[in-house]
Protein backbone atom coordinates (compact mmCIF):
# COMPACT_ATOMS: atom_id res chain seq x y z
CA UNK A 1 0.00 0.00 0.00
CA UNK A 2 1.57 3.28 -1.13
CA UNK A 3 2.04 6.26 1.16
CA UNK A 4 0.48 9.56 0.16
CA UNK A 5 0.41 13.04 1.66
CA UNK A 6 -2.29 13.84 4.27
CA UNK A 7 -4.89 16.60 4.26
CA UNK A 8 -4.23 19.95 5.94
CA UNK A 9 -5.70 19.52 9.45
CA UNK A 10 -6.15 23.28 9.92
CA UNK A 11 -8.66 24.52 7.34
CA UNK A 12 -9.17 28.26 7.06
CA UNK A 13 -12.23 30.13 5.78
CA UNK A 14 -12.34 31.33 2.19
CA UNK A 15 -11.47 34.95 1.52
CA UNK A 16 -15.15 35.70 0.85
CA UNK A 17 -18.26 34.24 2.41
CA UNK A 18 -20.15 31.63 0.41
CA UNK A 19 -23.97 31.47 0.08
CA UNK A 20 -26.18 29.67 2.54
CA UNK A 21 -26.80 26.09 1.44
CA UNK A 22 -23.44 25.64 -0.26
CA UNK A 23 -22.59 22.01 -0.98
CA UNK A 24 -19.35 20.04 -1.06
CA UNK A 25 -20.30 17.50 -3.72
CA UNK A 26 -17.62 14.93 -2.92
CA UNK A 27 -15.67 14.07 0.19
CA UNK A 28 -14.58 10.72 1.61
CA UNK A 29 -14.66 9.92 5.34
CA UNK A 30 -12.55 7.08 6.71
CA UNK A 31 -12.17 5.58 10.16
CA UNK A 32 -10.49 3.19 12.55
CA UNK A 33 -9.46 0.10 10.54
CA UNK A 34 -10.48 -2.15 13.43
CA UNK A 35 -14.05 -0.91 12.92
CA UNK A 36 -13.94 -0.25 9.17
CA UNK A 37 -11.46 -2.74 7.70
CA UNK A 38 -10.03 -1.88 4.26
CA UNK A 39 -10.81 -4.33 1.50
CA UNK A 40 -8.01 -6.66 0.34
CA UNK A 41 -5.86 -4.90 -2.25
CA UNK A 42 -6.93 -1.38 -1.26
CA UNK A 43 -4.53 1.15 -2.74
CA UNK A 44 -4.61 3.46 0.28
CA UNK A 45 -6.26 4.19 3.61
CA UNK A 46 -6.56 7.39 5.64
CA UNK A 47 -7.96 6.40 9.06
CA UNK A 48 -7.41 9.87 10.56
CA UNK A 49 -9.80 11.44 8.03
CA UNK A 50 -12.95 10.90 10.07
CA UNK A 51 -16.43 12.27 9.46
CA UNK A 52 -16.00 14.55 12.50
CA UNK A 53 -12.95 16.19 10.92
CA UNK A 54 -14.75 16.53 7.61
CA UNK A 55 -17.72 18.23 9.25
CA UNK A 56 -15.39 20.57 11.12
CA UNK A 57 -13.78 21.50 7.78
CA UNK A 58 -17.24 22.26 6.41
CA UNK A 59 -18.10 24.46 9.38
CA UNK A 60 -14.93 26.48 8.91
CA UNK A 61 -15.57 26.93 5.19
CA UNK A 62 -19.28 27.74 5.65
CA UNK A 63 -20.54 24.60 3.90
CA UNK A 64 -23.87 23.25 5.15
CA UNK A 65 -24.58 20.47 2.64
CA UNK A 66 -22.48 17.65 1.28
CA UNK A 67 -22.27 14.39 -0.59
CA UNK A 68 -20.41 11.61 1.21
CA UNK A 69 -18.76 9.37 -1.36
CA UNK A 70 -17.71 5.85 -0.38
CA UNK A 71 -13.95 5.48 -0.75
CA UNK A 72 -12.60 2.64 -2.89
CA UNK A 73 -10.69 1.62 0.23
CA UNK A 74 -13.81 -0.13 1.52
CA UNK A 75 -15.38 -1.41 -1.70
CA UNK A 76 -19.07 -2.34 -1.23
CA UNK A 77 -18.73 -2.61 2.57
CA UNK A 78 -20.77 0.53 3.27
CA UNK A 79 -20.54 0.69 7.04
CA UNK A 80 -18.37 3.79 7.06
CA UNK A 81 -20.71 5.51 4.58
CA UNK A 82 -23.85 4.66 6.55
CA UNK A 83 -22.31 5.76 9.85
CA UNK A 84 -21.07 9.01 8.28
CA UNK A 85 -24.51 9.79 6.88
CA UNK A 86 -26.06 9.18 10.29
CA UNK A 87 -23.52 11.51 11.91
CA UNK A 88 -23.84 14.23 9.28
CA UNK A 89 -27.62 14.50 9.27
CA UNK A 90 -30.32 15.33 6.77
CA UNK A 91 -28.35 17.95 4.83
CA UNK A 92 -26.04 15.25 3.51
CA UNK A 93 -26.46 12.66 0.78
CA UNK A 94 -24.44 9.55 -0.09
CA UNK A 95 -22.85 7.94 -3.11
CA UNK A 96 -21.68 4.34 -2.94
CA UNK A 97 -19.29 2.40 -5.15
CA UNK A 98 -20.63 0.69 -8.27
CA UNK A 99 -20.13 -2.76 -6.75
CA UNK A 100 -22.89 -2.01 -4.24
CA UNK A 101 -25.44 -2.18 -7.06
CA UNK A 102 -24.97 -5.97 -6.92
CA UNK A 103 -25.76 -6.23 -3.22
CA UNK A 104 -28.95 -7.89 -2.01
CA UNK A 105 -32.14 -5.87 -2.37
CA UNK A 106 -32.41 -5.23 1.36
CA UNK A 107 -28.90 -3.78 1.46
CA UNK A 108 -29.57 -1.50 -1.51
CA UNK A 109 -32.82 -0.42 0.15
CA UNK A 110 -30.89 0.37 3.35
CA UNK A 111 -28.51 2.58 1.37
CA UNK A 112 -31.36 4.42 -0.31
CA UNK A 113 -33.15 4.96 3.00
CA UNK A 114 -29.97 6.46 4.46
CA UNK A 115 -29.72 9.04 1.67
CA UNK A 116 -27.62 7.30 -0.97
CA UNK A 117 -28.64 8.52 -4.41
CA UNK A 118 -25.78 7.45 -6.67
CA UNK A 119 -23.02 4.98 -7.48
CA UNK A 120 -19.46 5.69 -8.57
CA UNK A 121 -17.45 3.89 -11.22
CA UNK A 122 -13.70 4.24 -10.83
CA UNK A 123 -11.51 3.79 -13.90
CA UNK A 124 -8.20 4.68 -12.22
CA UNK A 125 -5.93 1.65 -12.54
CA UNK A 126 -4.22 2.33 -9.20
CA UNK A 127 -7.35 1.65 -7.15
CA UNK A 128 -7.79 -1.89 -8.48
CA UNK A 129 -11.52 -1.71 -9.18
CA UNK A 130 -11.64 -2.26 -12.93
CA UNK A 131 -15.10 -2.56 -14.48
CA UNK A 132 -15.78 -4.56 -17.65
CA UNK A 133 -18.07 -3.10 -20.30
CA UNK A 134 -20.72 -5.71 -19.57
CA UNK A 135 -20.60 -5.04 -15.84
CA UNK A 136 -20.75 -1.31 -16.46
CA UNK A 137 -23.81 -1.54 -18.69
CA UNK A 138 -25.63 -3.83 -16.23
CA UNK A 139 -24.80 -1.54 -13.32
CA UNK A 140 -25.84 1.61 -15.19
CA UNK A 141 -29.17 -0.01 -16.00
CA UNK A 142 -29.61 -0.95 -12.34
CA UNK A 143 -28.85 2.60 -11.22
CA UNK A 144 -31.43 3.94 -13.66
CA UNK A 145 -34.03 1.51 -12.28
CA UNK A 146 -33.32 2.84 -8.78
CA UNK A 147 -33.62 6.46 -9.90
CA UNK A 148 -29.96 7.07 -9.03
CA UNK A 149 -27.26 8.99 -10.84
CA UNK A 150 -23.84 7.55 -11.59
CA UNK A 151 -20.41 9.11 -11.18
CA UNK A 152 -17.40 8.50 -13.38
CA UNK A 153 -13.88 8.74 -12.02
CA UNK A 154 -11.90 9.03 -15.28
CA UNK A 155 -8.79 7.00 -15.93
CA UNK A 156 -5.30 8.46 -15.81
CA UNK A 157 -5.76 9.44 -19.47
CA UNK A 158 -8.93 11.40 -18.87
CA UNK A 159 -12.52 11.00 -20.00
CA UNK A 160 -11.51 10.03 -23.53
CA UNK A 161 -10.88 6.43 -22.43
CA UNK A 162 -14.52 5.97 -21.42
CA UNK A 163 -16.22 8.43 -23.78
CA UNK A 164 -17.74 5.80 -26.08
CA UNK A 165 -18.86 3.70 -23.10
CA UNK A 166 -20.83 6.51 -21.47
CA UNK A 167 -21.88 8.95 -24.19
CA UNK A 168 -25.29 7.39 -24.87
CA UNK A 169 -26.35 6.79 -21.27
CA UNK A 170 -29.91 7.80 -20.39
CA UNK A 171 -29.57 8.78 -16.74
CA UNK A 172 -27.81 11.60 -14.87
CA UNK A 173 -24.02 11.17 -15.08
CA UNK A 174 -21.47 13.15 -13.03
CA UNK A 175 -17.95 13.33 -14.43
CA UNK A 176 -15.48 13.74 -11.60
CA UNK A 177 -12.43 15.97 -11.49
CA UNK A 178 -13.11 18.05 -14.61
CA UNK A 179 -12.80 14.96 -16.79
CA UNK A 180 -9.12 14.79 -15.77
CA UNK A 181 -7.80 17.31 -18.32
CA UNK A 182 -4.25 17.21 -19.60
CA UNK A 183 -3.08 20.82 -19.54
CA UNK A 184 -0.09 19.91 -21.70
CA UNK A 185 -2.48 18.91 -24.51
CA UNK A 186 -2.49 21.78 -26.94
CA UNK A 187 -5.50 20.34 -28.77
CA UNK A 188 -7.58 20.33 -25.55
CA UNK A 189 -9.08 16.99 -26.56
CA UNK A 190 -10.31 16.10 -23.07
CA UNK A 191 -11.92 19.50 -22.64
CA UNK A 192 -13.61 19.21 -26.04
CA UNK A 193 -14.99 15.78 -25.13
CA UNK A 194 -16.31 17.14 -21.85
CA UNK A 195 -18.08 20.02 -23.59
CA UNK A 196 -19.66 17.55 -26.02
CA UNK A 197 -20.97 15.49 -23.08
CA UNK A 198 -22.27 18.57 -21.29
CA UNK A 199 -24.25 19.56 -24.37
CA UNK A 200 -26.17 16.25 -24.19
CA UNK A 201 -28.24 17.47 -21.26
CA UNK A 202 -27.80 14.66 -18.72
CA UNK A 203 -24.08 15.04 -17.97
CA UNK A 204 -22.66 17.05 -15.09
CA UNK A 205 -19.05 18.00 -14.37
CA UNK A 206 -17.41 18.38 -10.98
CA UNK A 207 -14.89 21.19 -10.60
CA UNK A 208 -12.41 19.48 -8.30
CA UNK A 209 -8.70 18.64 -8.19
CA UNK A 210 -7.75 21.55 -10.41
CA UNK A 211 -4.61 21.95 -8.33
CA UNK A 212 -3.55 18.41 -9.29
CA UNK A 213 -3.89 19.07 -13.02
CA UNK A 214 -2.18 22.45 -12.99
CA UNK A 215 1.29 22.55 -14.49
CA UNK A 216 2.01 26.09 -13.32
CA UNK A 217 1.49 25.40 -9.61
CA UNK A 218 -0.19 27.61 -7.04
CA UNK A 219 -2.28 29.69 -7.60
CA UNK A 220 -3.11 27.33 -10.49
CA UNK A 221 -3.76 29.96 -13.15
CA UNK A 222 -3.63 27.48 -16.02
CA UNK A 223 -6.64 25.46 -14.84
CA UNK A 224 -8.97 28.46 -14.57
CA UNK A 225 -9.78 28.63 -18.32
CA UNK A 226 -10.68 24.92 -18.33
CA UNK A 227 -13.23 25.40 -15.56
CA UNK A 228 -14.62 28.49 -17.24
CA UNK A 229 -15.07 26.58 -20.50
CA UNK A 230 -17.27 24.07 -18.70
CA UNK A 231 -19.23 26.76 -16.88
CA UNK A 232 -19.91 28.55 -20.16
CA UNK A 233 -21.01 25.30 -21.82
CA UNK A 234 -23.54 24.26 -19.14
CA UNK A 235 -23.74 26.53 -16.09
CA UNK A 236 -26.76 24.59 -14.82
CA UNK A 237 -24.80 21.31 -14.64
CA UNK A 238 -21.54 22.28 -12.96
CA UNK A 239 -20.72 21.20 -9.40
CA UNK A 240 -17.88 21.86 -6.96
CA UNK A 241 -16.15 19.63 -4.41
CA UNK A 242 -13.18 19.58 -2.08
CA UNK A 243 -12.46 15.86 -2.66
CA UNK A 244 -11.31 15.91 0.98
CA UNK A 245 -9.12 14.32 2.33
CA UNK A 246 -7.50 14.41 -1.12
CA UNK A 247 -6.67 10.70 -1.54
CA UNK A 248 -3.54 9.55 -3.40
CA UNK A 249 -1.94 13.01 -3.25
CA UNK A 250 1.68 12.82 -4.36
CA UNK A 251 2.40 16.29 -2.94
CA UNK A 252 0.98 18.12 0.06
CA UNK A 253 -2.67 19.02 -0.69
CA UNK A 254 -3.68 22.67 -0.43
CA UNK A 255 -5.75 24.02 2.40
CA UNK A 256 -9.42 23.50 1.60
CA UNK A 257 -10.06 27.21 2.07
CA UNK A 258 -7.63 27.88 -0.77
CA UNK A 259 -9.52 25.46 -3.00
CA UNK A 260 -12.75 27.33 -2.33
CA UNK A 261 -10.97 30.56 -3.21
CA UNK A 262 -10.02 28.93 -6.52
CA UNK A 263 -13.73 28.53 -7.27
CA UNK A 264 -14.12 32.29 -6.92
CA UNK A 265 -11.64 32.61 -9.77
CA UNK A 266 -13.45 30.00 -11.84
CA UNK A 267 -16.73 31.85 -11.33
CA UNK A 268 -16.23 35.53 -10.43
CA UNK A 269 -19.94 36.25 -10.91
CA UNK A 270 -21.88 35.85 -7.66
CA UNK A 271 -25.01 34.45 -9.32
CA UNK A 272 -23.00 31.80 -11.16
CA UNK A 273 -21.23 30.79 -7.94
CA UNK A 274 -24.57 30.40 -6.18
CA UNK A 275 -25.75 28.19 -9.01
CA UNK A 276 -22.65 25.99 -8.70
CA UNK A 277 -22.59 25.83 -4.91
CA UNK A 278 -26.30 25.78 -4.08
CA UNK A 279 -28.79 25.44 -6.93
CA UNK A 280 -27.16 22.75 -9.07
CA UNK A 281 -26.49 20.38 -6.14
CA UNK A 282 -30.02 20.93 -4.88
CA UNK A 283 -31.40 19.89 -8.26
CA UNK A 284 -29.25 16.79 -8.64
CA UNK A 285 -29.09 15.48 -5.09
CA UNK A 286 -32.57 16.42 -3.94
CA UNK A 287 -31.89 19.05 -1.30
CA UNK A 288 -34.77 21.28 -0.33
Amino acid sequence: MSEYFPFDPHPHPPAKAIPQGSCDCQFHPFGDPSIYPPRPGAAYQMPSATIDKALNMHRVLGITRGVIVQATTYGPDNRVLLDALAAAGTNYRGCTVAGSLKLEEREVAQLAAAGVKGARFNFLSQVNLATSADDFNWSADRARELGWYIKIQPSENGILDTFDLIKDLKLPVVIDHMGRPNLADASSSVQAAMVELLKRGNFWVMLSNGHKFSRSGSPWDDVVPVAQTYIEAAPERVLWATDWPHPVSKTQPPNDGDLLDLLFRYAPDEAVRKRILVDNPADLFGFG
